[in-house]
């Protein structure tokens, strides 16, 4: 993809963004209806830290029996006053765990699938959309401060950026104070650190400063827990110190403004606590004194006493930041807080590692394996969420429970992008929360996820968790009854193996490092054809003239697809055989009242893996053929889907739906059917056969239109039923329950608990 191709690709989702953002200006009832202020959303993220690091997970338990346990009384407060996710999951190892974070695809889809030494050059894409740039073009204020990872060398004197486009500052965030190599980030003493914004003009926004506390001294800040006041606190800074009051300084200064214009702001502070080295806490001051009352503590082994320490520390820094959500403007008073409404995430980026502190403390809570495996002790990790606003005792999940809902950590993109009210990033793997936090809205369903690792890949879902491992037999364990993963259970469900093990290689993991999705846009002229490779952009990510991945040619499973329209004419594509790709959008040109069609030939198959996206002024003609997501074709307001074929996927219709096979059932729906208030459905009478049949359930809402087939007459007393399906909620919101046909004749609307049906007048 050329530079022009990718300034097009952000284009495309900041127009879509000005698009929400205008409908939340004019009303629009199903984007916006009763929506509450856009919450603030601060994120601790943690390195290496075990799920059962924290108390209600395992550490709480520790100390009724009267054993070592670490002590984190701030992230257990954030629990009791919120949600602890008991099945959130993060990656095996660092790199991954921040590229899927910021990106929302999981390890067989974004370019950093495991930790390379090349990573920092290369692992985010100027054409990924990240947390940044989402919140950031949403008109969020954004801060990272941490460990980002990415674009800069592992020089630890004289480090240099490396990749411009890889950047944080490339990716929306505005203030930042980070370390851009996960190698250099392996001690906490970098004499330097890269901040934003520079005080001159530099590359990619970015300057170097020395990595000291002198700025936070004899001032009004917190001396407990970093003691920067003491004689004995170093120079050069325990990097997370200064990226801990970095982010300190931020939440009072845009809670402050939050206050007083209404604009929200997104923190998100990475810091490197406890990843190793340990023994570095102990040339600090007093570095154990959170301890000093613990009878157990000093005869733990060396290692652990570190690690406690470590994480101990930590959560002393957010439990000062979460005080000036409170009080902004530090003056003792809390009448200008802004807690109630600031979403407030805790996360690690994968299990804990093997040693002293997994044996003595239990950090990994009874979990097999640990970082950097397969097992969930490497993968599944502590997961916290606290939104005064709308998680209480009161809500849908309330506050001060464990919820058992599956959350990776490639939804929180999505979940942040619908709680801004800005565009999902197309095709991602994450999978929006918003709904469940809120307590309202769709929730939609997440099948299975999947994690690579050194020792295999796995899948889960639901309750079962398949692990494939090189040059080993499949395993498979039910997570429900045995979440030690100590009980094979494959040979006696041979079906749900084999079912598990074609969809975990579906999504790619087996393919060799570098592979990632693929972003390519559109170019035919009127009516040309899908399969020629001359109508679609060709993709190529590159850096200093180093290629590192090309792709071109027709469509594949690995694209992000846009077909979008941007004449002031209508226009058409042919999908003349089949195609799949990971994600599909097609889009009309709204400004000009110039609509895309997509034309799907009969016996064609199309396949959005993830996502088939209609957007305004957009059409998908089906003539017989069959369309298929593992997930969900979404109609935006001013889409239409018509024709007739076989739909496999979940449809949410919020633009119109034209049923129009004469003679036959025009769509055979396998999956769920939902409309909402806005949307139409518009059914053609031919016979006795329904116009639509749902496998799933169909949740009614809107409109109904009905179309009478040439040369059938519909008779008075007579019923007919249009839509079938295995369960039927709510109704149509025709005036008097009635709809007159394009024939002029009127009809009755029934309902059961699996059909509709019209009675003539």
């Amino acid at each position: 993809m050329t530079n022009e191709h990718r300034k097009s690709e952000k284009q495309t989702n900041r127009s879509l963004l000005l698009f929400v953002l205008l409908l939340s200006v004019v009303g629009a009832k199903d984007v916006v209806a009763n929506a509450p202020p856009r919450p603030n959303i601060l994120f601790f993220y943690v390195d290496d830290m075990g799920w059962g690091s924290i108390g209600p997970n395992a550490q709480a338990a520790r100390k009724a029996k009267n054993l070592p346990y670490v002590r984190t009384p701030n992230l257990d407060q954030l629990a009791a006053e919120g949600i602890n996710f008991k099945r959130g999951y993060g990656c095996h190892v660092c790199s991954p765990a921040r590229s899927s974070l910021q990106t929302g695809f999981h390890q067989g889809h974004t370019f950093a699938d495991r930790n390379d030494p090349d990573n920092a050059k290369k692992a985010i894409r100027a054409d990924d959309v990240t947390i940044g740039d989402a919140l950031s073009d949403a008109g969020y204020v954004t801060g990272y401060w941490g460990k980002w990872g990415y674009g800069g060398s592992k020089d630890k004197t004289n480090p240099v950026i490396e990749n411009v486009q890889t950047l944080p500052t490339s990716h929306g965030y505005k203030f930042v104070l980070a370390e851009l190599h996960h190698v250099r980030a392996h001690t906490f003493f970098q004499p330097t650190l890269w901040s934003a914004p520079a005080a001159t003009k530099s590359i990619g926004g970015l300057e170097l400063i020395p990595n000291s506390m002198a700025e936070y001294k004899n001032r009004s800040y917190p001396n407990t827990p970093a003691l920067q006041n003491d004689a004995n606190y170093p120079t050069t800074a325990y990097c997370d110190d200064a990226y801990a009051f970095a982010a300190l300084d931020f939440v009072r200064k845009q809670g402050q403004n939050y206050n007083q214009t209404g604009q929200p702001f997104h923190g998100l502070l990475a810091v490197q606590i406890p990843h190793a080295p340990f023994g570095e806490i102990a040339t600090l001051p007093d570095w154990d004194n959170a301890y000093a009352d613990d009878p157990h503590y000093k005869s733990l082994a060396d290692q652990t006493r570190q690690w406690a320490a470590m994480v101990t520390r930590i959560d002393a820094h957010f439990g000062n930041i979460l005080a000036a959500l409170d009080d902004p403007n530090n003056d003792g008073d809390t009448s200008d807080s802004i807690a109630d409404n600031t979403l407030v995430v805790f996360q690690s980026d994968n299990g804990g590692p093997s040693g002293k502190n997994n044996v003595e403390l239990d950090a990994n809570g009874g979990l097999s394996g640990t970082k950097g495996k397969i097992q969930e002790g490497g993968i599944r990790v502590p997961l916290l969420m606290r939104w005064p606003a709308r998680i209480t005792a009161e809500s849908k999940l309330k506050a001060g429970t464990n919820c058992d809902m599956v959350v990776d950590v490639t939804d929180l993109l999505p979940t942040f992008c619908e709680l801004a009210g800005a565009p999902v990033p197309l095709g991602i793997d994450g999978v929006s929360i918003a709904p469940a936090l809120l307590g309202s809205g769709q929730q939609r369903h997440r099948e299975f996820i999947i994690h690579e690792a050194g020792n295999g890949q796995s899948i889960i879902r639901r309750n079962h968790k398949l692990v494939r491992s090189n040059n080993s037999p499949l395993k498979l364990y039910d997570l429900e009854a045995d979440r030690t993963e100590t009980s094979n259970i494959a040979a006696r469900h041979p079906q749900l193996v084999k079912e598990l093990e074609t969809l975990l290689l579906g999504e790619r993991v087996a393919e060799p490092r570098g592979f990632a999705n693929t972003y390519h846009q559109w170019t035919g002229q009127d009516g040309a054809k899908t399969s020629d490779a001359d109508n679609w952009t060709d993709y190529k990510y590159a850096n200093e003239g180093i290629s590192y991945m090309t792709d071109d040619g027709a469509p594949q499973l690995s694209w992000t697809a846009r077909i979008a329209n941007t004449s002031d004419q209508p226009r058409t594509a042919q999908v003349d055989a089949d195609m799949e790709v990971l994600g599909l959008e097609v889009s009309g040109n709204a400004t000009e009242n110039a609509n895309q069609s997509l034309i799907l030939g009969p016996k064609v198959n199309l396949t959005g893996r993830n996502e088939i996206r209609l957007m305004p002024d957009a059409t998908l003609t089906v003539n017989g053929g069959v369309v298929s997501t593992l997930r969900w074709i979404d109609l935006h307001a001013g889409a239409t889907l018509n024709g007739h074929g076989s739909i496999n996927a979940i449809i949410y219709n919020c633009g119109s739906v034209i049923a129009t096979g004469a003679k036959q059932t025009a769509f055979h729906i396998d999956g769920d059917y939902h409309q909402s208030d806005s949307a139409k459905l518009n059914l053609m009478i031919s016979g006795n056969k329904p116009a639509i049949q749902v496998t799933g359930a169909a949740n009614l809402s809107g409109a109904l239109a009905i179309t009478i087939a040439k040369a059938f007459k519909p008779m008075p007393g007579t019923s007919y039923t249009v839509l079938t399906a295995n369960r039927i909620s709510g109704e149509f919101a025709n005036p008097r329950g009635e709809v007159i046909g394009s024939d002029g004749s009127r009809f009755i609307i029934g309902y059961s608990k699996s059909a509709v049906t019209l009675s003539v007048k």
